[in-house]
């Protein structure tokens, strides 16, 4: 019998993205895969597109009832209740950096026999990680971040983004900014920095900021080794963090820092997203925003200083951070019959991790 994998349904909110397009769906099934995919009507592609290349379509939520070798294919978290997880789960569990939940997390797999392949950690040989959101969610965190300054801009200090939904297309995102720096002077764009360009995420913030002729400071390893935290860093308007987290390091800027009366910052999207993890290296606040309430405001007295830290940025644009992430995935997951090196070193991860966890404790 062929092996199954089975894609489920994203239950939260705004989570419009895919880690499997139907077109790659479809290569699945020309491999011998039988691709299972639940229905979903916020996901940026519909049922009968899946349906019309030959994958089956089930209820919503219905993976926990498939055969126990059959492969569950998500992006974002679990849904929290008691069903035993049986089964290989492959999507990003957020669960290996000590964040909070994290043994409940691995417990629950742990304790039925299940695994957790966690996708940050499915690698090639060198450490790369073979499929990543990265490039979109730098590009999609550096458009949230300008839109808030341009509100400020144009509406004044008292301005607070509203609630945000994705973009059928990176166009119209694309053109919503446009007409905003259309209503400022031309000579008047903001002094931006972004520290961890060097990799997909901050490629994809500077390539934003590049299309609307925005100067950009790019920090990665080099200019972050002198020792933080970085004072200098209040005399810009926009702060994009993009660093990948690993072990603790001096915090970029501490709440002290943001509250001089000379700071010039009025922004910082915290693209890295980790507020619960001991390695964050921006302390300065202790909670996700959303979609529905985009933004903290750290410091108010006059000068409002707002912090954006969206955990599923690329879901602003779906379209094209699924397509590209599909794409990336495809090669592993026509091997996952094989259990192939990546396969094994991203079960290894599990196996090292969940070791850590007494399932009569959680």
């Amino acid at each position: 019998m062929s092996m199954t994998i089975w894609l489920r349904a994203e239950l939260k909110e705004n989570e419009y993205r895919s880690p499997l397009t139907p077109n790659d769906a479809a290569v699945l099934l020309s491999d011998g895969y039988r691709v299972v995919v639940e229905r979903s009507n916020q996901r940026i592609f519909q049922d009968k597109e899946y349906s019309d290349v030959g994958c089956m379509l089930a209820n919503q939520n219905s993976w926990h009832s498939a055969n126990k070798d059959t492969v569950i294919l998500g992006i974002k978290e679990l849904p929290d209740d008691t069903r035993p997880l049986k089964h290989q789960h492959i999507y990003f569990g957020h669960a290996y950096k000590q964040q909070a939940g994290w043994e409940h997390i691995i417990g629950r797999f742990k304790r039925h026999g299940g695994t957790l392949l966690d996708l940050e950690y499915l690698t090639n040989e060198n450490g790369r990680r073979l499929a990543a959101f990265g490039y979109w969610a730098g590009y999609a965190g550096t458009a949230i971040a300008l839109k808030i300054w341009l509100g400020r801009q144009i509406e004044g200090q008292k301005f607070i983004l509203q609630p945000q939904t994705p973009y059928s297309s990176k166009e119209h995102l694309i053109d919503e900014l446009t007409s905003g720096f259309k209503k400022l002077e031309a000579s008047n764009a903001p002094k931006t920095i972004v520290i961890g360009a060097l990799g997909r995420c901050g490629q994809g913030a500077s390539v934003l900021l590049e299309e609307f002729d925005i100067p950009v400071v790019k920090w990665d390893i080099a200019e972050t080794q002198q020792g933080a935290p970085f004072k200098q860093l209040l005399n810009f308007d926009i702060l994009i963090n993009t660093v990948l987290l690993g072990s603790p390091i001096p915090p970029f800027l501490t709440r002290e820092l943001i509250k001089s009366k000379t700071r010039t910052l009025s922004v910082i999207s915290d693209i890295s997203c980790d507020p619960d993890s001991s390695g964050n290296p921006l302390p300065i606040y202790n909670q996700a925003t959303t979609f529905t309430e985009p933004t903290i405001r750290l410091v108010e007295n006059g000068n409002p200083l707002d912090i954006t830290a969206i955990d599923h940025l690329p879901s602003l644009l779906p379209r094209e951070s699924s397509t590209e992430f599909s794409n990336q995935l495809l090669p592993a997951l026509q091997r996952i019959n094989k259990w192939s090196g990546e396969w094994q070193r991203c079960a290894k991860a599990y196996d090292t991790h969940s070791e850590k966890i007494n399932i009569n404790q959680v």
